[in-house]
């Protein structure tokens, strides 16, 4: 697929916003290789979505043959030195919160397209024959003029002994899902009046091929300006990147992932979306595998604190390494 990068995608985002012309967005975690495009062009540009109950393509009649999914992450000695430079820096104060993600080779007899098809998720994107995302993770939706935000933070094994409780009551837990929720909530006050927490860490249960992860989310809103359509790509650029994907202080927290990850997120940890012309909605990019030269890469990671365990964190990395399919 040729690929055409909006060099000033808050400028077009502005300007179709104000004229009610619906677009798609693809915004990459630097925003470097930002793609912005009518709606109409998406399909044709070999892009398709699922945004809950919005689509660009026609279903397809799902078999359910049988796959291989294989994954190899990276050594646990390899992931340590990464954790204790970002434990580091939480130490220094620098950070109270840090998103520590990394890249783990699989192998699968899945293509793109099929895992895209065949993922059960309410967020899904494909692009090409580059990458897919099966998310989720609602970022920001803006209906009417209220804007939502959904961040994301705690994740536990279903099958473990009491696990629901397990992950409520978890100290690590709390603390990451606290910051995280004062931090959106303060984003959400930088583009938006009225911001309140509307609903506390409730749960998800999010099926995959091979186990069941419990998930907690928390809802912020807040009203925008009556301009607010004229002014789309200046409010999602004052709210990327995503604090769940981050971290708290947002700054000096990117400063550290910079340092302790060892390769490019690229789209990963990004945001798609749509504007419909009156309403918009997106999500973040987790849960992503893209095409490498001979294999597949699937990128993945968690929030660190000064309660964390390195190992915990090390598997809850390899748990998010899967297939909503089931």
């Amino acid at each position: 697929m040729k690929r055409v990068v909006c060099t000033d995608f808050v400028k077009r985002m502005n300007d179709w916003g104000h004229q009610g012309k619906p677009f798609l967005f693809i915004l990459d975690f630097e925003l470097k290789s930002p793609i912005v495009l009518p709606i109409e062009e998406a399909a044709t540009a070999g892009i398709l979505y699922t945004l809950n109950n919005t689509r660009n393509f026609e279903a397809q009649i799902q078999t359910n043959e049988a796959f291989t999914f294989q994954k190899f992450p990276v050594p646990y000695e390899k992931f340590k030195e990464a954790y204790d430079k970002v434990l580091t820096e939480i130490k220094l104060g620098n950070s109270f919160l840090t998103n520590l993600t990394f890249p783990t080779q699989i192998a699968t007899s899945l293509s793109l397209s099929a895992i895209f098809h065949r993922s059960q998720a309410p967020f899904k994107l494909l692009v090409g024959d580059e990458f897919v995302v099966f998310s989720p993770e609602s970022f920001v939706t803006i209906t009417d003029g209220k804007i939502s935000s959904y961040p994301m933070k705690g994740t536990i094994d279903a099958a473990l002994p009491n696990a629901e409780e397990q992950l409520l009551n978890d100290p690590k837990e709390i603390a990451e899902h606290h910051t995280i929720v004062d931090m959106i909530r303060n984003d959400l006050s930088i583009v938006a009046k009225d911001v309140k927490v509307e609903k506390f860490r409730f749960l998800n249960h999010v099926r995959t091929s091979d186990k069941t992860l419990i998930q907690v989310s928390s809802e912020i809103t807040g009203i925008l300006p009556n301009n607010f359509k004229s002014n789309l790509g200046t409010i999602l650029s004052k709210l990327l990147p995503a604090g769940s994907i981050s971290g708290a202080p947002k700054r000096k927290t990117l400063e550290s992932i910079k340092e302790a990850e060892t390769y490019k997120r690229g789209y990963y940890t990004g945001v798609f979306g749509v504007f419909d012309g009156q309403n918009l909605q997106s999500a973040v990019m987790i849960r992503y595998i893209e095409k490498a030269i001979q294999d597949y890469i699937f990128k993945s990671g968690g929030g660190i604190t000064c309660y964390s365990e390195p190992m915990k964190e090390y598997q809850e990395l390899i748990d998010k390494v899967y297939v909503p399919i089931h």
